[in-house]
Parts: C-alpha cells; sequence; structure tokens
C-alpha cells in the first residue's frame, strides 16, 4: 500500500480501521472520530445558514414504500433485507423516501416553499465485496442528504444558492479546481418523456444562470432525474466525483407530495437532491490523500501537543494542555520518557500543527514554546498561544 494512500495514512495516524468481520465497515478510533466530527459540524453549520433543517428518518423501512418510490426495481440487489415473517424491510441505501414521508404529513402551501431538509443518513449497500476500497467504497457510510421542495419558479435560485455553498465550502477544505458534469437520462429509468424533458431543461436553464458551463455526461443520470456532478481534482492530480444536485419530477408523484398552489389547486413540487460532500466516509479518505496526511490546523484532530522535556515538567504540562482545551483548542498531551527531538518527530508524524514544548523555564515563567509546521518557534503565555491556535483554525 503507498504510503500517501488514505489507509496508510488513516494507520499512521491512528484514525481509523476495518476488519474481515465487519466487511466495508469503519471502526473510528478517538482521533478519526474528531476529524469526522469537526467536518460533520462544519457542513451542519453551513446548512443551518443555507436555511435548511435537519431532521431524522428511520434506518428500516417497509419494502412496499422502496417500490412505489422505484428504489426497490433499481437497487433490490444492493440493498440489506430482513423478515419478520409477515412483512419486508430493507436498510435504507439512501434517504430520499424518508424526506418526502416527512414533507407529505400534511398539506403544504405554496407560502411554505421552499422548503428545504437535511440529514447526516446512515445508509447501507450491499457493495461486492470485490468492489470495496477503504474509505472510498464501502457498506455503511453517511450522506450530507439533503432535499429542497419547491416550485419550477424556485429552481434557478435554489440550483445558484448550491452551487455558491459547494465553491465556498470546497476552498475551505482546500479544494479550488472543480469541475462539472451534466448527467442526462439514463436507459433505465422512471417517468415519462415529457417529464424528462421539463427536468433537463430546467436543470440546464439553472446551471447556465448560476454561471456554471458543464460537460455532459449522457445517460448517467439518476433513475428519478438528471444532475449536475461537481469533480474535485486533488493535490495529485486525480478526480473525486463529489457533491451533486439531482431535479426530480418522478418520486414528488409516486410518492404523493402535494402542496395547495397560489389559485387553490393541488400541484407537485419539484424535489431537488443535494449533497455537498456526498459520502462523509470518501469524502475523508479525499482529505488524507489530498493533504498527505498534514491536514490543515481547522480539521487536525490534535491541533496542538503540549509536550514536556523532563519529567518535572508533567504536571505544568497537563495545567497547559486543560487550560488550552478550555479555551477551545484541541490539545493532545505527551509527557512520556522520550527525548524532545523524539516527541517533535511523533507530533510531525501523527500530522499535528503545532508542538509546545514546557521545560523547567517555561513552568518558572508560566509560559510555552510554540512550535508551527514550518519550524518557526516563538515562547508566550498560555492565553496568546490558545489565540495563535485559535487564529490559524479559520478555513
Amino acid at each position: 500500500m503507498l504510503d500517501h494512500d488514505h489507509r496508510a495514512i488513516g494507520n499512521r495516524l491512528d484514525l481509523f480501521h476495518q476488519q474481515e468481520e465487519a466487511p466495508g465497515m469503519v471502526f473510528w478510533h478517538p482521533r478519526g472520530f474528531a476529524l469526522y466530527r469537526v467536518i460533520e459540524d462544519a457542513i451542519r453549520r453551513r446548512m443551518a445558514a443555507a436555511g435548511f433543517k435537519e431532521i431524522r428518518t428511520p434506518q428500516l423501512l417497509d419494502r412496499s414504500l422502496w417500490e412505489a418510490s422505484g428504489h426497490w426495481e433499481k437497487f433490490g440487489q444492493a440493498m440489506f433485507t430482513l423478515e419478520d415473517g409477515k412483512r419486508g424491510y430493507a436498510l435504507k441505501p439512501m434517504s430520499c423516501p424518508g424526506h418526502v414521508q416527512v414533507f407529505a404529513q400534511r398539506v403544504r402551501s405554496f407560502r411554505e416553499l421552499p422548503l428545504r431538509y437535511c440529514e447526516f443518513g446512515a445508509c447501507h449497500r450491499n457493495e461486492p465485496s470485490g468492489a470495496l476500497q477503504g474509505l472510498v467504497r464501502t457498506r455503511a457510510f453517511v450522506q450530507d442528504d439533503a432535499h429542497i421542495f419547491c416550485a419550477e419558479g424556485d429552481v434557478v435560485g435554489e440550483v445558484a444558492r448550491f452551487c455558491g455553498l459547494l465553491k465556498s465550502v470546497y476552498a475551505d477544505f482546500g479544494f479550488h479546481d472543480v469541475a462539472v458534469g451534466f448527467s442526462t437520462r439514463p436507459a433505465v429509468r422512471a417517468g415519462g418523456e415529457e417529464a424528462w424533458d421539463r427536468a433537463e431543461a430546467m436543470l440546464e436553464q439553472a446551471a447556465r444562470a448560476a454561471g456554471i458551463s458543464p460537460r455532459l455526461q449522457p445517460g448517467e443520470g439518476a433513475f428519478y432525474g438528471p444532475k449536475l456532478e461537481f469533480i474535485l481534482a486533488d493535490g495529485a492530480g486525480r478526480e473525486w466525483q463529489c457533491g451533486t444536485i439531482q431535479l426530480d419530477l418522478v418520486l414528488p408523484e409516486r410518492l404523493g407530495a402535494r402542496y395547495v398552489d397560489e389559485s387553490g389547486q393541488f400541484a407537485r413540487p419539484v424535489m431537488l437532491h443535494q449533497a455537498v460532500l456526498g459520502s462523509i466516509e470518501r469524502f475523508i479518505a479525499m482529505l488524507l490523500e489530498h493533504h498527505r496526511g498534514q491536514l490543515p490546523v481547522w480539521l487536525a484532530p490534535d491541533q496542538v501537543v503540549v509536550a514536556s522535556i523532563g519529567a518535572e515538567q508533567a504536571g505544568y504540562a497537563q495545567e497547559v494542555a486543560a487550560a488550552l482545551s478550555a479555551r477551545g483548542v484541541r490539545a493532545a498531551l505527551d509527557v512520556g520518557a522520550e527525548r524532545l527531538g523524539r516527541k517533535i518527530v511523533d507530533a510531525r508524524e501523527a500530522g499535528i500543527p503545532f508542538f509546545a514544548a514546557v521545560g523547567a523555564r517555561e513552568a518558572e515563567l508560566r509560559t510555552l514554546a510554540l512550535r508551527t509546521r514550518d519550524g518557526g518557534q516563538r515562547t508566550m503565555g498560555i492565553v496568546e498561544a490558545a489565540q495563535a491556535v485559535l487564529a490559524a483554525s479559520t478555513p
């Protein structure tokens, strides 16, 4: 395994592991789950600011719902199923039908639209064992799933909003090279040709209005609608398909979603499916390989390690680490017996951006020597050090 492969990096940084007893699943270690939560919290804040309300839908749904939505016909062989003797159930491979159920629980008015839902949806897909690849292809993963229910006149504005959100979020994570593909109707699909004509025309118009000139990807749309796919290039020039927005006129009809329009008549909403990251697991693989494990300060599981130079300073080192943590810094502690040079190397290999050394002089003066990744070093007080780390933590 190459040393820049995300699996090798994950092992070196002690982030996660996988094993035969859970094929295609992930065991997140404390440092890995800290990274996971930083990403999740960042997306949660951005979605809330964009007007989305977070919901949670069931993991297990009756087979009849998957049949009604069309997912059973399309994905049935890849769904994990079970029976209780009378009814068949399936673990959800995506969150779309569940979000329609929330929308359709009561009569909606046009005044409520656009209505935006988001969910960190835990999904399961029975991928072939030969296709599994670390975090890139798994059987259990979490999607930053979101759906917008809107009128046709809202589509252009919603797509433009999404494109702006993507550009900003990707830049925060260090990705600036973004290509866009326009995926049109596949050979096997639900819905009539007229609905597909309308859906493709609306999405293409919205893309142009958002200033996007996507490359055409004939036949690669979802079974229920066309989509824009956002492809990121990493530091090695490799392309990763990431975010997506899909325009759907099929599921609202199949699952009975409707609203009362301005004339008092029932109308079908347009359903926009969107994901900024897609699979969080896969996005973490992208991040680790793109940054070669040296994550930006705001993403690093541990932002600073506080290391004692001698055994006599262990107590002060613990005090410094606690004080930094209390100020919002993710601080680790190294009070082992190794020499300072070994501790610096260990911190660098663990991808920790800052190294705070405390010796006898620092303990006496209540200071610390803060070292950065580029080798720069400055002695300062605890509060100043916390401010320096937090200042560097802005995406």
